[in-house]
């Protein structure tokens, strides 16, 4: 039979040659892969990624038993989580097909098959996989919410972007404080979005990555023949942002000389081309940001105090990574997800080590850093668990923070319930195992601590 690039994939593990072949005839708009055994079926899982699996948990070394299978089961569902499998179990053996299910089995079929009924299972069982693999791709492919490239679970996380929601709808200037890679650009493409004027454009300016004698006219425009090579008229990307929204990224880097004429701007909302005499009235929202203590460069007398006030009307914080509990973890999944999906590796996940080692790190880069770090491993890693190793990541050093017993007690109470929902992706039965606690324990705990 020729195989269809299209067909689904039905892996069946059954070590008796009869049902091996009365299940392929039962399932010939599949492409069938057959597995006697655990080792066989774990190389099977890697190789093809069935989207459905059929077992008897009765396999070789134990084919009275169903440690063997139950093992298989487990292992099959950490290689990967999305695969349906459907456990096939005589009269006698109903007790482990239920442990299969609360192992994470889709369903169970009982022996001997009716080839209609298990047709049936199968054929949902496959529908449901490729309605959740669509359903994944749609959600990463979209971003309905300006915000919604924040991804958090750390309560100051959250609460900076509730700030960042309330401040939007004004026209105040507003700062955003945070180290390299934390997402300050993200943040203002959100307040652009989120205010009156995200009809206009969104126009942003590195001022480290601009040469100096060049940041004037790009900023400010210039006239023809205002300098050698001015050969036409050139609005700067203030001028260009009018209706919509300026950033001004790195201004900590922003030259002294510069500083002057920014400020008049700010003050004035007028602005004048270099060589030109006309002033050009400018309605824009001013976003700047910068990941440098301007406090200090204005002791330095390198950064103009009252341009500091102008420009941040509205301060915002943005925590680093590693200050933001849980999110490391978070991030790692959300990144792999992201990637997986690009590079067609579903089957992908994270060994226990490696979330540890990523928990470890002190992520100097923050998120950007850890984007690039998981894109690489998706990329590079061999294997089908990302182990550390495959990361190459240091532990950090931990720091430790003097408090009372009682805020100690709160705080390692909020950090533990915020990993642990970051480590099992939200699933709050599983958060609430990994503590060893019950589900209506774990929800207490969460409306006490602020988590959602």
């Amino acid at each position: 039979m020729k195989v269809s690039s299209s067909q689904k994939k039905l892996l069946v593990i059954e070590d008796d040659p009869g049902l091996q072949k009365q299940l392929r005839w039962s399932f010939d708009n599949y492409e069938v892969f057959v597995a006697v055994d655990r080792e066989s079926a774990l190389a099977q899982v890697r190789r093809h990624e069935p989207a459905v699996v059929t077992m008897d948990l009765g396999l070789p070394p134990d084919p009275d038993g169903a440690s063997e299978g139950l093992a298989t089961l487990q292992q099959i569902l950490a290689l990967a989580p999305d695969t349906k499998i459907i456990v096939l179990t005589g009269n006698q053996n109903r007790v482990n097909a239920l442990k299969a299910i609360e192992l994470g089995a889709y369903d169970f079929h009982q022996k001997p098959f009716d080839p209609k009924m298990l047709s049936l299972i199968v054929d949902r069982a496959s529908y449901l996989y490729g309605l959740q693999r669509e359903n994944r791709n749609l959600l990463l492919s979209q971003l309905d919410s300006p915000i919604s490239g924040i991804i958090t679970r750390d309560p100051d996380m959250i609460k900076m972007c509730r700030n960042v929601e309330k401040v939007a709808t004004s026209d105040a200037t507003v700062m955003l404080l945070g180290e390299s890679g934390t997402g300050k650009e993200v943040l203002a493409r959100a307040l652009h979005q989120m205010s009156s004027r995200k009809q206009g454009r969104f126009i942003a300016v590195n001022c480290a990555a601009i040469p100096e004698a060049l940041l004037e006219s790009e900023l400010f425009g210039y006239e023809r023949g205002a300098f050698t090579g001015a050969v036409k008229q050139t609005p700067g990307k203030i001028e260009l942002a009018q209706g919509g929204t300026f950033f001004l990224d790195e201004v900590g880097d922003l030259p002294i000389a510069l500083q002057a004429k920014l400020l008049r701007f700010l003050q004035e909302r007028v602005i004048e081309r270099i060589g030109g005499r006309e002033e050009i009235p400018v309605d824009v929202r001013v976003v700047s940001a910068t990941h440098q203590n301007l406090r200090k460069l204005i002791g330095e007398g390198r950064f103009r105090e009252d341009l500091f006030y102008r420009l941040s009307e509205i301060p915002i914080k943005i925590p680093p990574l590693h200050k933001r509990v849980g999110d490391a973890v978070l991030l790692a999944h959300h990144f792999k997800n992201k990637f997986c999906a690009k590079e067609g590796r579903h089957s992908l996940s994270f060994s226990q080590e490696a979330l540890s080692a990523i928990e470890a790190y002190h992520w100097p880069g923050n998120v950007r850093e850890m984007e690039n770090c998981i894109k690489r491993v998706v990329i590079m890693a061999e294997g089908p668990q990302i182990t550390p190793d495959d990361l190459g990541l240091q532990e950090s050093e931990i720091l430790s923070e003097p408090m009372n017993l009682r805020e100690v007690r709160e705080r390692e109470e909020c950090k533990a319930v915020v990993r642990a929902l970051a480590k099992v992706d939200g699933n709050i039965a599983k958060a609430a195992e990994l503590l060893g606690i019950s589900r209506p324990t774990l929800y207490d705990l969460m409306n006490r601590h602020g988590l959602k």
